[in-house]
């Protein structure tokens, strides 16, 4: 997490060993990457709870509205804000025999209170990227809005997979597992999209929002998606 870390993480599957990102950016040279490692710390009391991280906003430093091949193979700088890569996570998450995962998501308002929801057997289907798990934990306290795009394929701007007349990735600014019944308006969340700075309202329901939290028309200061196996 520091740049100034010289580290490697060792993937016993393959027995290979990959530097970290700081090393990346200096030496890209020298860097093979190598996909299916993960590491993390196992603490969920400690800042730095999961290092598998799929998903960061935190200052609208990178434009999440972005099309199918880059939500595809992942965008940013995972020392700022990124997507991890659609297709990073299925090739994590999509093989029983390697074990299940465990999502959560964390997010944290513009009067610094945060919040919590987890997910057990989360996974990422190829094809269409639809997203699954098989439960809530209950004890978490951001309010289950996921629910509502359980099952669902994954839409972008120039994807249209949701079941709306019209795209909701194109109408909201940003890609998601959107539903699209009018009862919903597209989404009871989403995590990507348009990033408001200093409190500014966002127009309609746009912005990056949790409902079961803070409803649709307040926009988060962050949010960040980990995932672990369990």
């Amino acid at each position: 997490m520091d740049d100034r870390c010289k580290s490697f993480n060792y993937n016993d599957c393959n027995n290979k060993c990959e530097l970290n990102l700081a090393t990346r950016r200096e030496h890209p040279e020298d860097f093979n990457a190598t996909q299916g490692s993960v590491y993390f710390d196992a603490d969920e009391d400690t800042p730095l709870y999961s290092l598998a991280d799929n998903s960061l906003r935190q200052d609208g430093s990178v434009d999440f509205w972005r099309n199918w091949d880059e939500y595809q193979s992942g965008f940013g700088d995972l020392s700022g804000e990124f997507w991890l890569g659609n297709d990073n996570l299925v090739t994590l998450t999509s093989d029983d025999s390697q074990g299940t995962w465990e999502l959560r998501v964390d997010l944290g308002d513009w009067e610094d209170n945060t919040v919590w929801a987890k997910y057990s057997d989360f996974k990422l289907s190829p094809g269409e990227y639809r997203l699954n798990y098989d439960f809530y934990d209950m004890n978490s306290t951001a309010g289950d809005s996921l629910a509502y795009s359980k099952g669902l394929a994954f839409t972008t701007k120039d994807k249209d997979n949701d079941n709306w007349p019209w795209n909701c990735a194109d109408y909201h600014r940003g890609a998601w597992w959107f539903e699209g019944e009018r009862a919903t308006n597209c989404m009871m969340s989403h995590l990507n999209g348009i990033y408001y700075p200093d409190q500014q309202k966002p127009g309609v329901d746009w912005g990056v929002h949790w409902f079961h939290w803070k409803l649709r028309d307040y926009s988060l200061k962050t949010c960040s998606m980990k995932i672990r196996e369990a």
